[in-house]
């Protein structure tokens, strides 16, 4: 992996002989610790109370899946910073028919960032937040009934009282964040940021970033351009009703390997 963006003259020394590490900057797999200081999250947060990032991987031409998976077009590189921003979350979000898709479980602990999640007062792993209006999910999935932590169901005050209760049932803990059928993308960050998850990640799908986005409250996209091509009509990585004005984001990063682009777009003012 290498770094083209910021560029930086102060590389490191490295060592002579045969056996010597590659300087950042040197094509090269990264330690999962290098990762994690390139990923971190921003010490002083955002004006409402959280940080809230996606990461999402989109083709060349635009698409955010193929044949309905965000698989076909990752890499070992894109799964390893999926690993690594999921270990650095206090909370991932993700909307109910990804979950579907994807076939979600639970979050996993990691002893490569136990020392880390410990020193930042973090749990053992994240939780996982479904965002679903009608709660129309299988509860008896390890996601709901056997996660390290428990996971969240964000969900609108009109969500059908007896999904509630199933949910509930299954050990899930439902969390109302709007007034109407479904989520309002703003209050579901407040209340995730409530309960003391700040560091917020969602792995979309495209509409539920797209909502997000709507919203104003995504603070940074995590884009790995994979360099395929798919045709078709998949989803772009966020999809819903266009934005009256264009949200204008800054690069902050750009890491590259076997042709993967790894951006890092964060929102350059706040709303």
């Amino acid at each position: 992996m290498r770094r083209l963006f910021p560029v930086t003259d102060q590389t490191p020394p490295v060592p002579a002989g045969p056996a010597a590490p590659a300087a950042v900057g040197e094509g090269r797999e990264w330690s999962l610790d290098e990762l994690a200081e390139a990923y971190a999250y921003p010490a002083a947060g955002a004006p409402h109370g959280a940080w809230l990032r996606a990461n999402m991987v989109s083709s060349l031409d635009g698409a955010a899946q193929h044949d309905g998976r965000s698989e076909p077009i990752s890499s070992a590189a894109d799964m390893r910073i999926f690993g690594t921003l999921r270990a650095l979350a206090d909370v991932v979000v993700v909307g109910a028919e990804t979950v579907r898709l994807e076939g979600y479980r639970p979050a996993r602990a990691r002893e490569a960032f136990a020392a880390r999640r410990a020193a930042a007062g973090q749990g053992p792993a994240p939780a996982i937040a479904v965002v679903s209006a009608s709660l129309d999910l299988d509860f008896s999935l390890p996601l709901f009934t056997s996660p390290l932590v428990p996971t969240l169901v964000l969900t609108g005050a009109a969500a059908p009282p007896d999904r509630v209760r199933e949910a509930e049932r299954a050990g899930a803990e439902v969390v109302v964040a709007g007034d109407g059928p479904g989520v309002e993308p703003g209050r579901a960050v407040e209340a995730l940021a409530g309960r003391g998850l700040t560091r917020q990640l969602t792995e979309g799908g495209p509409r539920l970033l797209g909502q997000f986005v709507a919203a104003g409250v995504l603070d940074e996209l995590c884009l790995t351009v994979s360099p395929t091509l798919t045709a078709g009509d998949a989803q772009r990585i966020a999809g819903g009703p266009a934005v009256a004005v264009p949200s204008r984001f800054a690069l902050a990063s750009v890491l590259e390997e076997d042709g993967f682009l790894f951006t890092r777009y964060r929102r350059t003012a706040p709303v």
